[in-house]
């Protein structure tokens, strides 16, 4: 498998622009959110996984939506887990094995990171700002889900949100890569292709 390790963002001024505001209303908006409204979230996700299946989750940042709860049901269910390692720009995230109790040291721009095993998931919960229902996502801007996904092919990806985060159209480019459905504490919205 190749890896791409630096997708030229090909983007304009003008979609940097609404990029760069849209992330700004969309923290916004999640700062009025409650984290732990997460907890919903192992209902609607978990029944969905068929059994044996790799899950990539990750640890929230302050602000996300708290799937921890999830992450520990889908362990319980016997679901091999696993998080991100955040890489220098331009590369794919790697994903270590974890469980819930393993320790967790700092990452890049405030994430926490396992030390188990490179692991190769098979579903990635991903995280964002913001979301709409052609499945397109807003993440931070450093592009590591669209690198990771495009490095990933056959790999699912579910987008974790608050359901406040969903806005009519998401500005998106050429290498911006669409999710297969995203959850949020009211439900699942599947994206249609």
């Amino acid at each position: 498998m190749t890896i791409p390790t630096a997708m030229a963002a090909p983007h304009t001024p003008d979609l940097d622009r609404e990029k760069r505001a849209a992330r700004a209303r969309a923290l916004a908006v999640r700062a009025g959110c409650n984290p732990a409204c997460g907890a919903d979230l192992t209902a609607i996700v978990a029944p969905l996984i068929p059994p044996g299946v790799t899950v990539a989750g990750f640890w929230p940042l302050p602000g996300e939506i708290d799937i921890r709860p999830l992450l520990t049901a889908l362990h319980a269910a016997g679901h091999p887990l696993c998080l991100p390692h955040t890489p220098p720009r331009g590369q794919p995230l790697r994903f270590h094995a974890w469980t819930p109790g393993d320790p967790l040291h700092p990452g890049r721009f405030g994430t926490l990171a396992p030390d188990g095993p490179v692991r190769r998931p098979d579903l990635l919960l991903v995280p964002l700002l913001a979301f709409d229902r052609a499945g397109r996502r807003l993440g931070y801007g450093g592009g590591y889900y669209d690198r990771t996904l495009a490095a990933l092919p056959g790999a699912h990806a579910i987008g974790i949100a608050f359901a406040a985060q969903e806005i009519d159209t998401v500005p998106a480019g050429p290498h911006d890569r669409p999710l297969d459905a995203v959850a949020t504490e009211r439900g699942l919205i599947p994206i249609r292709t």
